[in-house]
């Protein structure tokens, strides 16, 4: 498959600002966040040719990045193949398909983000949800603050006998301040 046209740029069809492949911090576009090949996928698109996905979440996260992406498809008069089946994006029972589908894979992540919320929210109840563990014990913290403020070792060295990074002991030495 050819690579990407010169006038492609990594977001172009992204609503969040990513710019990086794979960058997924707000997730809510479906274009590079799902990763370089996808953005690659769509670029080389081409008039005639059918982009064949196995499932549509995997195409885009929300209705409107799905409608966005079968706009463009349909400007470029590509179909596209959703588990095997293939969907004329021109044709109005295609795209009556396609945004029922959409609908569909949009409520299954919305439902599922749900599940995950509830059950963290159990997990935490329960106290089983606890988050990264520290570092240091709370002995271990007091220990490298005395060393820190006496003054005879560097943060560095202090780093290294405690096994934690240097931004550790700056964090702990300003935390105990």
């Amino acid at each position: 498959m050819p690579g990407p046209p010169e006038n492609y740029r990594a977001g172009d069809h992204c609503r969040t600002g990513h710019t990086e492949p794979g960058d997924d911090r707000a997730g809510d576009c479906g274009w590079d966040c799902r990763g370089p090949g996808l953005g690659e996928a769509l670029a080389a698109v081409r008039a005639g040719d059918t982009l064949v996905i196995t499932k549509l979440d995997r195409l885009a996260r929300s209705l409107p990045d799905a409608k966005d992406i079968i706009e463009d498809l349909t400007r470029r008069e590509a179909k596209l193949s959703i588990g095997g089946s293939v969907h004329d994006p021109t044709d109005p029972v295609g795209r009556l398909l396609f945004n029922v589908l959409a609908m569909v894979a949009e409520f299954e992540s919305d439902l599922l983000r749900a599940h995950t919320r509830e059950g963290m929210q159990v997990a935490t109840a329960k106290g089983r949800l606890r988050g990264k563990q520290p570092k240091l014990t709370k002995s271990q913290e007091a220990h490298l603050v005395s060393l820190y403020r006496g003054g005879q070792h560097t943060t560095a060295e202090i780093a290294e006998l405690f096994g934690a990074a240097r931004s550790t002991v700056y964090r702990i030495a300003q935390k105990t301040t």
